[in-house]
């Protein structure tokens, strides 16, 4: 993957590491790994970062760095995949299955099938995830496949500029039609997974939307927008405001023959192309378990 640029009369004068920096985003890390492996050119030569740059110049970056792949299996997992570009994959994650390896599931996970999947394409890199899902969540998950993408994508977040909206069902039907849940999550004290609302916890902010309620069911079908991407923050704010997620067990009782695992699923994500800052905007169908549940509660 390339990224190139002209230096402009604004830039002329200015080092290279200022233009790097400033011009094209590049973090200070990831310069010195770029100057390292002399993959930074000037008028298709390679240049050190404090050259001082002329106007109408010709910048060019390989971001394809050599780097040390995870000790990561390669598994055949199923991924379905609904862009791919030289810098992202994005797929629509399946429910039931872990994003990353950890200590409690070091294997058969979405890593182990992307690692699976590059070997396959002859490419070795180290697997980038920028966000993540619960285990039984559904739905957008983005993976860079270079630094400087994921880095980009990841200031996208602290200047919420990553877009991402969810559609959950829950018990309950609340009394407003949208609204705004602005509750701190914390770690729950002796727990290494679960969460609550407490004074000392972070900043939370989910706003929603109801879609569509079941009253007969006394059920409803929200859209959830996150300005803050706490870990469980849907499901800690839904059951803190006495509507939890249909199906999940970990922070309600509401257990039903209707679906095996939470109704919540990632639906649709929004960004700036990392290269074009084009706004690009990524959607994932319902799975076949929340839409059976949408049919049944509609009955």
């Amino acid at each position: 993957m390339l990224l190139e640029r002209t230096v402009s009369e604004n830039e002329a004068g200015k080092t290279l590491k200022y233009v790097l920096k400033n011009g094209l985003q590049l973090s200070e890390r990831l310069i010195k790994k770029l100057k390292l492996q002399q993959k930074i050119y000037v008028n298709e030569h390679p240049e050190r970062v404090n050259y001082v740059v002329k106007e109408e110049d010709k910048l060019k970056v390989i971001l394809d760095l050599e780097e040390e792949c995870e000790n990561i299996e390669p598994q055949d997992i199923p991924l379905n995949i609904i862009y791919e570009d030289e810098c992202m994959l994005v797929l629509n994650k399946q429910p039931g299955i872990v994003v990353h390896p950890t200590s409690y599931h070091p294997d058969n996970t979405i890593a182990n099938g992307i690692v699976y999947y590059l070997k396959q394409k002859g490419v070795i890199k180290k697997v980038r995830p920028v966000s993540r899902l619960d285990r039984e969540t559904s739905g957008i998950i983005i993976f860079a496949k270079n630094q400087f993408t994921q880095e980009t994508l990841i200031q996208q977040m602290h200047a919420n500029l990553f877009k991402k909206e969810y559609l959950g069902v829950v018990q309950g039907i609340p009394e407003k039609s949208e609204g705004t849940i602005n509750l701190p999550i914390a770690r729950k004290p002796g727990s290494i997974m679960l969460r609550h609302i407490s004074e000392e916890g972070a900043p939370s902010i989910t706003h929603y939307k109801v879609l569509n309620s079941f009253p007969l069911h006394n059920s409803a079908l929200l859209g959830f927008n996150l300005e803050t991407g706490r870990t469980h923050q849907i499901r800690v704010h839904c059951h803190a405001m006495g509507f939890p997620i249909y199906g999940d067990t970990l922070y309600s009782d509401n257990t039903n023959l209707f679906i095996s695992r939470q109704a919540l699923h990632s639906y649709r994500t929004e960004i700036l192309h990392p290269v074009t800052r084009k706004e690009v905007i990524f959607t994932a169908e319902l799975p076949s378990d929340i839409a059976g549940l949408l049919e049944i509660l509609s009955q």
